[in-house]
């Protein structure tokens, strides 16, 4: 008899979003058209953030949950401002971004006290963008492939700093066209 493992759901996420990072890096799909699929995708799963983090994939698929939320309302909001119409709506869409980005940093803190913090490097990054310059900065999970986090937060800057995994000066991403891209 042939026994299947099943395909958990971290794996199911994880590879999906994994084949879109390959169609990415290739240049088969946009920047917009990887947010927008992973956007898609965590709805289609239909699964909520985790309450209690025990386990890295629990706290990376909150991580992820959550940016793609805030990346797919900045990027709907930046559409309807280029558009000069409907104001309101654009006011909305910053906000839910913005509310989805503390959620990520709170997500990450989560993840990062999981971790106690071992075998993590954080430090600024290099941008195009005036807006993001000395304030973006990126977290290496170093433990793991393609754990790389980002945030802008000051109140999570001051944690890196306190647990001293912050490093001073400006590096490249390890993600440098990623970042950079606009979308």
């Amino acid at each position: 008899m042939v026994y299947c493992k099943r395909e958990s759901l971290f794996d199911k996420f994880f590879n999906h979003r994994d084949a879109l990072i390959i169609q990415y890096i290739n240049g088969d799909i946009t920047k917009r058209e990887f947010l927008k699929l992973n956007f898609e995708y965590i709805q289609k799963m239909n699964v909520k953030p985790f309450t209690r983090i025990d386990s890295f994939e629990k706290g990376m698929y909150n991580y992820q949950y959550y940016n793609m939320l805030a990346k797919y309302y900045y990027m709907t909001a930046m559409d309807i401002k280029k558009r000069n119409r409907h104001f309101d709506y654009y006011r909305a869409c910053i906000d839910e971004a913005n509310y989805y980005y503390n959620l990520k940093d709170r997500a990450t803190l989560k993840l990062l006290r999981f971790l106690k913090f071992q075998n993590v490097e954080a430090y600024f990054i290099k941008v195009q963008s005036r807006f993001l310059k000395d304030k973006l900065y990126e977290i290496d999970l170093k433990d793991y492939e393609n754990a790389i986090l980002h945030s802008k937060s000051p109140w999570l800057l001051k944690i890196l700093k306190d647990e001293g995994v912050f490093f001073e000066g400006v590096r490249k991403s390890l993600i440098d066209s990623y970042i950079n891209e606009k979308y």
